[in-house]
């Protein structure tokens, strides 16, 4: 299967989540707002929960939570070594399995840094 570019990425996310709102379902809108509050600032700041998401996204091995993290990231002002540093921990913690995603973040980083 080809490589989505985080154009295509980003299309089918929005894409997506107006379907998923058309649905009007209380639970997932509640489940939704959930997920936003969580990355606000709280005892840590939205920036590193944002970094932090990256991580866990890495590890749970989803390629569209790693774009969408790493969007943020990079809007927050991560450096791609910061990025790459924070990716070596998803490495070490999630194992080999992690490898292909992790490449798959490089590749979308290098998107995301050359916008």
């Amino acid at each position: 299967m080809p490589r989505r570019t985080i154009a295509e990425f980003r299309a089918e996310r929005a894409k997506g989540q107006a379907a998923l709102l058309e649905a009007d379902h209380l639970g997932i809108k509640r489940f939704l707002r959930l997920d936003s509050a969580t990355y606000e600032d709280g005892a840590l700041d939205g920036r590193t929960k944002e970094l932090l998401g990256l991580v866990a996204s890495a590890v749970l091995r989803c390629n569209d939570c790693i774009d969408y993290h790493l969007e943020q990231c990079v809007k927050l002002g991560y450096t791609r070594e910061q990025i790459v540093d924070a990716l070596n921990v998803a490495l070490v913690v999630g194992g080999s399995i992690v490898i292909p995603h992790a490449r798959h973040a490089m590749l979308s980083l290098d998107e995301l840094f050359a916008e």
